[in-house]
């Protein structure tokens, strides 16, 4: 069977072709540095990277959740060192006031004094994130002034109202792992996140008790303080107490969770540059090669192609 001259044409231009693009192909893993730029350069390498840089931007997602976190817990940690002080005062004060040798003068100025801690409290329960301008105690209802007082002629704080939810929001810190920093104002129900002011599950409501004691006070009436104010303080530091015991749980929570995020998203960076990343000494070999191979082919085609001009002679 005869074969013409095109034959040779034609294969001859295929195979410069093929080796011209495999060049093109290793040149490119030489000057970027990666062994996978499309998926038809090593399917599975390729599927691989693409896992590693998913789970790397789930996890950059994680760590701005927990550096967001623990913003906010350091902003409540702060209020509830606030309101440890007051209600350590608070306790002090009834103490103090039940003690028969108080005269009423005395018992006012105290009850001055327990004014301005219920006004601290209402301003301190009312505390911004100062990261994100929400409310840090209003539950999922962050966007408004949590608690509301009404006053009296006088000034004084009479009552409350609370305008937050015992919702929290959840984050996520990790694959299959949320965490809140939050703390509901209040919570009436009987599960559910302790409210920080009023809290059904401990007995604690904070301003209510501040105020029940400021009356007594003023009405000069010990036997109550003594019997009643006392014990609901004492409520009301054991909840505050409790808030600053569970805050202190979730730092470190979420400091554990940020050494790992960190960890795993260098291990992560690690598995994609060598999942994707090209052995620039074996690269070059088959650089040299290939164009090795690229110049035997063209010298090749023109030894063909004079033998075929001379068969024409």
């Amino acid at each position: 069977m005869r074969i013409t001259s095109n034959a040779y044409d034609n294969a001859l231009v295929n195979q410069l072709n093929q080796l011209s693009a495999q060049q093109y192909t290793i040149q490119n893993q030489v000057s970027s540095g990666l062994s996978v730029q499309a998926p038809s350069d090593n399917p599975a390498a390729m599927e691989n990277t693409l896992d590693y840089e998913a789970q790397n931007a789930a996890q950059t997602q994680y760590s701005s959740n927990i550096s967001t976190l623990q913003s906010r817990a350091t902003s409540v940690y702060s209020v509830l060192q606030s309101l440890q002080t007051i209600t350590s005062r608070a306790g002090e004060i009834a103490t103090s006031a039940g003690n028969a040798t108080n005269s009423q003068a005395d018992l006012n100025n105290y009850a001055d004094e327990v004014n301005q801690l219920i006004n601290q409290v209402v301003n301190a329960a009312n505390t911004k994130d100062p990261s994100t301008g929400q409310y840090l105690f209003g539950g999922t209802a962050s966007s408004t002034a949590p608690f509301t007082a009404t006053t009296d002629s006088n000034g004084d704080v009479t009552a409350v109202t609370y305008n937050g939810n015992s919702s929290v929001n959840q984050a996520q810190i990790g694959a299959g792992m949320t965490a809140t920093a939050d703390i509901p104002g209040a919570n009436t129900g009987s599960s559910g996140a302790h409210g920080l002011i009023t809290d059904s599950q401990s007995g604690a409501d904070l301003i209510n008790h501040l105020i029940s004691l400021r009356n007594d006070l003023t009405a000069g009436n010990t036997t109550a303080i003594t019997s009643t104010d006392n014990a609901d303080l004492q409520k009301d530091e054991n909840n505050v107490a409790y808030q600053v015991a569970n805050n202190g749980v979730v730092q470190n929570q979420l400091t554990t969770a940020a050494a790992f995020a960190t960890n795993n998203s260098q291990s992560l960076n690690t598995m994609i540059s060598n999942s994707s990343s090209a052995n620039l000494v074996q690269v070059m070999m088959q650089l040299n090669q290939t164009q090795n191979a690229y110049q035997a082919a063209l010298q090749s085609g023109v030894k063909i192609m004079q033998l075929s001009i001379l068969n024409y002679l």
